[in-house]
C-alpha cells in the first residue's frame, strides 16, 4: 500500500510539473533576433483581434495581365515562383514585392504592376513565399502564415537573388507579413540591396544583424497599431541609428493594414500619402 501511495504522489507531482512547464512555455516571448522577426509576426495570427483587423478579401481577378509567372531554382533543391513584370527596356534594376498574409493573389499582382508602371524602367518580381497557396479567409491565412518555414522562405528569396543575377540592383517592398520579409530580403541581398520599404511589418531588431544591412529603409507604420506597436517601431528606429544605418519612419494616425482597400478602416488619404513617399524613395535609390 505504501508503494502504491508513493507512486501516486510521484505521478501527481510529475503531472503538476508538466502543467507548470506548459504554462511557462506559453508565456515565454520570442527573442527579437533575425530569424525570429517573421516568426513573431506569425505568432500574431493566434490573436483574434489581430485576425479581425484583416477582412476577408473580396473576390478579384486581374484582367489583361502585364506580367507572367516565372520559376527559378532555390538553394534547397526546390523551385521558387514569382510574378514578373519586365521593364520596357533592358535593365538590371529590380523591385522585389512581398505579399500580405493572403498570399500572392491578384491584388498583389495588380499592385506589382502599378509599382512597375510608376517606377518606370524597373523589373518587378512579386515573390510567392507560400509556394502557390492563396488564402481567401482569415482562418486559411492564419494557417498559411504560421506554416511558413523561415529556411524555405529565405531559400526562395536567395533563389530570386540568383535569378536576377549578380549585377542586379535590388529594392524591396512589402505589407504586413510581406513587410517583415521585405526587410529580411534586403539583409539577404547584401550589397546588391539599394532600398527597402516596410509597410507595418514586424521589423528586425537584432542590432548585430542590422549592422549588415546595406540598404536605406523607409518604414511606414500606424500609431493605432496594437500589434506592430509604436514602441516596437521606436525600438527598431533606435537600433538602426545605433548601427549607423539610414532609416526614415513615417507614422500615420491610422490602424494596422490601413493601406489595404479591403480593410473596413482603410485610410485613403494616409494610403495615398504613403504610396507617394514609397515611390519617391524607391525612385531616388534605384536611379
Amino acid at each position: 500500500m505504501k508503494k502504491a501511495a508513493l507512486l501516486l504522489v510521484l505521478c501527481l507531482l510529475s503531472l503538476q510539473w508538466a502543467t507548470a512547464q506548459e504554462k511557462m512555455s506559453c508565456c515565454v516571448k520570442p527573442a527579437a533576433d533575425a530569424s525570429d522577426a517573421p516568426a513573431q509576426f506569425a505568432m500574431l495570427a493566434n490573436d483574434k483581434s489581430f485576425r479581425d483587423k484583416h477582412e476577408n478579401p473580396l473576390p478579384f481577378t486581374l484582367q489583361n495581365k502585364a506580367g507572367k509567372k516565372v520559376t527559378f531554382k532555390t538553394p534547397d533543391g526546390k523551385t521558387g515562383m514569382a510574378y514578373e513584370i519586365k521593364a520596357p527596356k533592358k535593365t538590371d534594376e529590380y523591385l522585389f514585392v512581398f505579399h500580405e498574409w493572403w498570399g500572392l493573389n491578384d491584388y498583389i499582382k495588380q499592385e506589382a504592376e502599378r509599382l512597375g508602371k510608376e517606377l518606370g524602367n524597373v523589373n518587378v518580381l512579386a515573390l510567392d513565399l507560400y509556394d502557390g497557396k492563396i488564402a481567401t479567409d482569415n482562418e486559411q491565412a492564419r494557417k498559411y502564415v504560421q506554416a511558413v518555414d523561415n529556411k524555405r522562405a529565405m531559400a526562395i528569396i536567395n533563389g530570386a537573388i540568383q535569378y536576377v543575377g549578380k549585377e542586379a540592383d535590388i529594392a524591396t517592398i512589402g505589407w504586413c507579413f510581406g513587410g517583415s520579409w521585405s526587410l529580411q530580403a534586403a539583409l539577404l541581398a547584401g550589397d546588391q540591396a539599394e532600398a527597402c520599404v516596410v509597410y507595418y511589418g514586424m521589423p528586425e531588431r537584432d542590432e548585430e544583424r542590422l549592422k549588415k544591412l546595406e540598404a536605406p529603409v523607409l518604414g511606414i507604420f500606424a500609431s493605432k497599431d496594437k500589434s506592430i506597436t509604436p514602441e516596437i517601431v521606436q525600438d527598431f528606429e533606435q537600433k538602426m541609428k545605433a548601427a549607423n544605418k539610414e532609416v526614415t519612419i513615417k507614422m500615420y494616425d491610422a490602424v494596422h493594414a490601413f493601406a489595404n482597400p479591403s480593410n473596413p478602416k482603410y485610410n485613403k488619404e494616409a494610403s495615398a500619402d504613403a504610396h507617394k513617399l514609397a515611390i519617391a524613395f524607391l525612385k531616388k535609390h534605384l536611379d
